[in-house]
């Protein structure tokens, strides 16, 4: 049974290694989506088994319908909404799924 110091060590290389895969993923995309999509679901596996949360900006790279990597212009689309509250809208051009981001969320994300 790993203590807690081995916990935390388990859990910050699995985020290391997490935006490494991202890293890997957006550089490899121009040459083959397929393996950037590869990587984003290796990346979710590790944040799995480890119990960690995929960070916040990487989050938003990958559709959380179809689970494949996202480049805007390439295979998503980008818009910002103002109806009701003022929100990004971000559209999956593989399978049409909509993420929408609050901009007052991001607002205050940027603050920090």
């Amino acid at each position: 049974m790993p203590c807690r110091r081995q916990k935390a060590e388990i859990r910050a290389i699995a985020i290391e290694r997490i935006r490494r895969l991202f890293e890997m993923a957006d550089y490899m995309f121009r040459v083959d989506p397929g393996l950037s999509n590869r990587y984003v679901e290796l990346a979710r596996r590790i944040a799995m088994r480890c119990r960690v949360r995929i960070p916040r900006d990487l989050r938003r790279r990958f559709c959380h319908n179809c689970y494949k990597f996202l480049v805007p212009g390439a295979n998503c689309r980008v818009r910002i909404a103002k109806r009701r509250e003022p929100h990004v809208a971000i559209t999956c051009l593989e399978c049409g799924n909509v993420m929408r981001l609050n901009l007052r969320g991001l607002r205050r994300e940027g603050q920090r």
